[in-house]
């Protein structure tokens, strides 16, 4: 077939990030974490956010969305790539990313594959969050996690279960663990009364306990600024909180920065690496 002859190169690597506004480096020190782990694989990055590739167009900086990139790719000749999922939970953002890679599938001679998000595997989810746990207590007993994700706005996606899964499992682990959402299934502006009364029924057997509230965001940006020092505000109405401690270098907590959530993403694109066959 005539088409395949441009197909000259190997293997290639696109991290699918969705972007930040005031915090986009820290995924460009992922983005040098992975070609360190992957020396002799040439690596691309997209962003998913148009609200965030605009913003930072007028600033003079160019990003590409996946669909963008992918083409780039494909013109470039590569016989076989990979699509990382940079997200934390399988839900809207991977279920785009799945349809963009079907969709070029429909056309492009290139073996495509995309990997799993970060709690998408029992077992690695199970392990990852009981040591998140751990970790962010410091072997306190006179702390309440409240754990927020981000969430999606819809309740159809298979992906959920995911997040219900990372919150029940949370909750067994330790009583003293909550979970709720910024916008997603029980979004903290609607289930706020129900935490309260939840915090101070614990409070009432232990006066010394406070709240610490862990966001379960890859990177410390808008949401971190903004929602997650509203949510402290109000509950620190009633009892002490803080947000959490970072788990890395960095000043404000966040998921990527972790060693153990990179390793995840590198493990996922290596099992995917391995099934190319090269």
């Amino acid at each position: 077939m005539k088409r395949y002859r441009h197909y000259n190169k190997n293997t290639a690597i696109i991290l699918s990030c969705f972007g930040s506004v005031i915090e986009q480096k820290k995924y460009f020190e992922f983005e040098s974490y992975i070609k360190d782990q992957f020396p002799e694989i040439d690596l691309f990055t997209a962003f998913s956010s148009k609200m965030v590739i605009k913003s930072l167009a007028e600033e003079g900086k160019e990003y590409k969305n996946l669909p963008q990139v992918m083409a780039d790719v494909d013109m470039a000749g590569y016989k076989r790539y990979i699509v990382a999922s940079i997200n934390i939970f399988p839900t809207d953002e991977h279920e785009v990313l799945i349809r963009m890679v079907d969709g070029f599938r429909n056309f492009s001679l290139a073996n495509i594959r995309y990997t799993n998000t970060l709690l998408q595997k029992t077992k690695e989810t199970s392990i990852y969050l009981k040591n998140l746990d751990e970790s962010t207590r410091k072997g306190d007993m006179k702390i309440i996690n409240l754990y927020i994700v981000h969430g999606v706005p819809v309740l159809h996606l298979g992906g959920l279960e995911a997040v219900s899964y990372a919150s029940e499992f949370l909750k067994r682990i330790n009583p003293h663990n909550i979970s709720c959402s910024l916008e997603g299934e029980f979004p903290f502006y609607a289930i706020k009364e129900a935490i309260k009364r939840e915090i101070l029924e614990i409070i009432a057997t232990n006066s010394d306990i406070t709240v610490q509230i862990v966001p379960m965001l890859l990177i410390s940006g808008n949401h971190y600024d903004k929602d997650m020092q509203e949510i402290k505000d109000e509950i620190g109405e009633y009892c002490t909180v803080k947000i959490v401690d970072p788990l890395d270098a960095s000043n404000k907590f966040n998921l990527l920065g972790q060693t153990e959530v990179r390793k995840i993403f590198r493990d996922n694109i290596a099992v995917e690496i391995k099934k190319l066959g090269q």
